[in-house]
C-alpha cells in the first residue's frame, strides 16, 4: 500500500523558460492532478527545486547559449542525466547526441546528450510545411484514439545510436513529403522523452499525462 501511495504522489513539475513555448506546456501540465504544480525554470536554484523538467520547442542553439552564457549549464545537464525530462522539438534536439543538417555534423550545437541519438533538424523544411499528424504513441491513454502530432520546423530522429537503450514510441503513419512513413518521431530513454511534435500547442494533454506518469514511476524506484 505504501508503495502505491509513493508511486501515485503528486509531482513538482518545472518547464524550461529561457525561451520558447514554455509557458503552454505550464497550462497544460496543470490541468493533470497527478502535478502539484508546474513551473517556469531558468536557473539553478529553481531547477533544484522541481521532480520532473520540460524542455519545450524554440531554438535550441539560443536556449543552449542563454543556459551556458548565464552559468546554468552544468545544472542543467546534471538534472537531466539524473532526473526525470521531456523534451520537445528543440528541447529533443537539445537531449541528442549527434545533430545532423542536411546530412552534414552540425558543430555549433551544444547538447545535453541524454539520448542515444541522431537528429536531423528541419526535416520537414520550413515554417510554411507545418503539419498536422494523427500519431500511434506507445503507452498513451485511449490509445485507440490518434495523437494529434503537430509538427512546425521539426527535427525527425534519424539514427538511434545505442538500440539496447532508446525506445520508439512513436512513427510517421504515412509519408510526409521527403520524410517517410516509420520515421521516428518520439522516444524514451529510461528516465528521458523526446518527440519531435508540440503536445504543448493541442488541448490533448495525454502526452503530458504519458510523461507524468513516467516521471512518477521512476521517482518512486529511486526512493525505494
Amino acid at each position: 500500500m505504501a508503495q502505491e501511495q509513493q508511486e501515485h504522489k503528486q509531482i513538482r513539475v518545472g518547464v524550461l523558460a529561457l525561451q520558447g513555448a514554455f509557458s503552454e506546456h505550464i497550462i497544460l501540465l496543470n490541468t493533470l492532478p497527478q502535478v502539484s504544480e508546474a513551473v517556469a525554470v531558468r536557473n539553478a536554484k529553481e531547477i533544484a527545486e522541481v521532480d520532473a523538467l520540460v524542455i519545450p520547442g524554440g531554438e535550441s542553439t539560443t536556449m543552449a547559449l542563454i543556459a551556458e552564457r548565464s552559468g546554468f549549464w552544468p545544472a542543467l545537464q546534471e538534472f537531466v542525466h539524473t532526473r526525470p525530462t521531456w523534451g520537445t522539438c528543440a528541447g529533443l534536439i537539445l537531449l541528442s547526441e549527434k545533430v545532423t543538417s542536411g546530412g552534414t555534423l552540425k558543430g555549433d550545437q551544444k547538447l545535453l546528450q541524454g539520448l542515444s541519438i541522431s537528429i536531423k533538424r528541419n526535416a520537414f523544411g520550413t515554417q510554411k510545411e507545418s503539419f498536422e499528424a494523427g500519431l500511434h504513441v506507445e503507452g498513451l491513454e485511449a490509445a485507440e484514439r490518434l495523437f494529434p502530432g503537430v509538427f512546425i520546423r521539426a527535427p525527425v530522429i534519424d539514427e538511434i545510436l545505442d538500440t539496447e537503450k532508446v525506445q520508439v514510441v512513436a512513427q510517421l503513419e504515412r509519408d510526409y513529403g521527403m520524410t517517410p512513413k516509420g520515421t521516428i518521431v518520439a522516444v524514451r530513454q529510461g528516465h528521458i522523452l523526446g518527440s519531435a511534435f508540440h503536445p504543448e500547442l493541442t488541448r490533448d494533454n495525454r502526452m503530458h499525462l504519458l510523461f507524468v506518469k513516467m516521471a512518477q514511476e521512476w521517482i518512486a524506484k529511486q526512493d525505494k
